[in-house]
């Protein structure tokens, strides 16, 4: 089975554990993480966003949820240095997870908002990372959408 390198944006994160539908996109990209079909990049600023962000009390993650998701990613993932880019970002806190994922030869961005990242093929939404996935369905029966 072909393990992906991929950066997972914050939002896609919320997004999957607030949705109560199981076969979002969203929700299948996290459980591809866990099942270790995804290898997510990070770094400790990727980390401690994931960590902010998924505390917030609007949300009501409980806190083992998120140590749980978080702890997986640390376990799973690859702690990785960014590279430097020159391209420009709505969001300069945006910039961690696009060095991080060019940091890998052939990694992806995985986001729900491609807009603030630079347009290239790296930056990807969450179906569309399923949509790589399933590609491999034919040589990988292992994978499923």
């Amino acid at each position: 089975m072909k393990t992906y390198h991929a950066v997972i944006d914050t939002n896609v994160i919320v997004a999957a554990l607030l949705t109560t539908n199981q076969q979002s996109a969203t929700v299948k990209v996290v459980d591809a993480l866990l099942k270790g079909i995804v290898k997510p990049l990070y770094n400790e600023e990727i980390l401690a966003e994931y960590d902010d962000v998924l505390r917030r009390a609007k949300f009501h993650f409980t806190p083992a949820t998120i140590d749980y998701l978080i702890n997986e990613i640390r376990q799973r993932g690859i702690n990785a240095e960014r590279v430097n880019s020159d391209e420009y970002f709505p969001d300069p806190k945006d910039v961690v997870f696009y060095e991080v994922a060019l940091s890998k030869d052939d990694a992806y961005l995985v986001t729900g908002n491609v807009k603030h990242f630079p347009h290239t093929t790296i930056v990807v939404t969450p179906t569309e990372m399923m949509a790589i996935l399933a590609a491999d369905d034919e040589e990988d029966p292992t994978i499923k959408g």
